[in-house]
């Protein structure tokens, strides 16, 4: 189990993260919900031991985390893999080598490196792509690979920052499935920091929601959903858009977190084939005024996109 307490965490004059407590039950997959900017990511780094912070505990298995030197912290975080958005992957490495990459960091023996590779690899569907180069996969088989390297030491908590955000819908059904079988066949406890609902609603059991730099009380996804005081904005203009040049998405929503002074919720986002063009759609929510300064926004950024009404792009 994972527990925290009273945790606060400033950038400078900023506090990012207000009396923070709550817990994290063993062989759940947890959702930790919220706006862009709300903290969620730097509360994942905390409990990571990446982040220090300035006041507070964190209890992982009743060892207290914040509290432990180098060598202690080291040890500790072998009981917990990270999985970030952009996969962070060796370019020169080929994908046995990046799995094999924690094992042999931590001196393991080449055999028992070997048979575990191997067996990760056909884990997460990828053995036969052990000696390709990350630039040869596609963004769900990079993903993959993160996946199975964040498994080689046998962690018992899985920690996921934003794992599908930059992913077509396709091949984030096949990673939520994919986590959903690890879940089930490894007991891992699984915590997903994401801003997408449609991420929630398929395999989160439990959620946690952060505004203003604290968070609510634990929800079954069911209790999350039917309580419309934890919709991030109750009050906005919801709208589709479409974008042909999707794969600015992540930079899109990092920036529009930065200008906008209101809550946006990302309702759902779907993919379409129009002559042959990959094309986005994104359900969202937002604030009436705050339209338009999200629509200049792509505009500054050399997104082609249209209304759902719109007839033309």
């Amino acid at each position: 189990m994972i527990v925290v307490k009273n945790l606060n965490k400033f950038y400078n004059n900023n506090k990012i993260l207000n009396n923070i407590s709550f817990k994290i039950n063993d062989g759940k997959i947890c959702a930790i919900l919220g706006k862009s900017g709300s903290g969620k990511s730097t509360l994942l780094s905390c409990i990571n031991g990446l982040e220090k912070f300035q006041s507070g505990e964190i209890y992982i298995d009743n060892q207290l985390i914040n509290t432990l030197d180098e060598k202690a912290l080291r040890i500790a975080r072998k009981n917990i893999g990270m999985i970030f958005q952009n996969y962070i992957l060796i370019s020169r490495k080929n994908v046995y080598d990046n799995i094999a990459l924690p094992m042999q960091c931590w001196g393991y023996d080449k055999n028992i490196i070997d048979l575990k590779v191997k067996s990760l690899a056909k884990l997460v569907g990828l053995f036969d792509k052990l000696y390709v180069k990350p630039n040869e996969l596609s963004g769900g088989q990079k993903q993959r690979v993160a996946i199975a390297r964040a498994l080689s030491l046998e962690p018992k908590y899985l920690l996921c920052d934003e794992c599908t955000s930059a992913l077509d819908e396709g091949t984030t059904e096949s990673i939520l499935k994919l986590l959903k079988e690890l879940n089930e066949k490894l007991n891992i406890t699984i915590i997903i920091v994401t801003h997408e609902m449609n991420v929630v609603r398929a395999i989160c059991d439990e959620i946690y929601y952060i505004k203003n730099g604290e968070i609510s009380n634990l929800f079954s996804a069911s209790e999350f959903f039917l309580n419309d005081d934890f919709r991030l904005n109750k009050s906005g203009l919801e709208f589709s858009l479409y974008i042909k040049n999707y794969e600015k998405y992540t930079q899109i929503f990092y920036d529009l977190s930065k200008i906008l002074n209101n809550p946006y919720e990302i309702i759902s986002t779907n993919y379409h084939h129009f002559n042959n063009t990959s094309t986005m759609q994104i359900n969202i929510s937002i604030n009436e005024i705050d339209k338009n300064t999200f629509l200049d926004l792509l505009k500054s950024l050399d997104i082609t996109y249209k209304q759902k009404d719109d007839s033309v792009w």
